[in-house]
């Protein structure tokens, strides 16, 4: 499984001028099944991604987001195994 932390690396101008692109690219990722959850980073630097796609299909999803391709936002990919859950969350396990 994979935690993506965006980190915005312009001004709040040009991140909502890219926002909307975003968004769109964001809903084709989670329709294709590359994301689990997404949601933005308080204070609002950024943005947190979970993922259990493999890497390749994430690396492929993120070169595509309009923050990447225009320079928005740093992307730092971090892997971890989910062994423990709360109880409703057993298919996030990884086996």
């Amino acid at each position: 499984m994979y935690v993506v932390s965006l980190t915005y690396k312009v001004p709040d101008d040009i991140v909502e001028f890219h926002l909307p692109a975003h968004v769109t690219w964001l809903q084709a990722a989670f329709d294709e099944g590359i994301f689990m959850v997404a949601g933005r980073k308080i204070p609002r630097t950024g943005g947190l991604l979970l993922s259990n796609a493999d890497r390749e299909s994430l690396d492929a999803a993120l070169a595509k987001d309009p923050f990447y391709v225009n320079g928005v936002a740093d992307f730092e990919v971090m892997e971890f195994h989910a062994n423990r859950v709360a109880p409703g969350f057993e298919n996030l396990l990884d086996s």
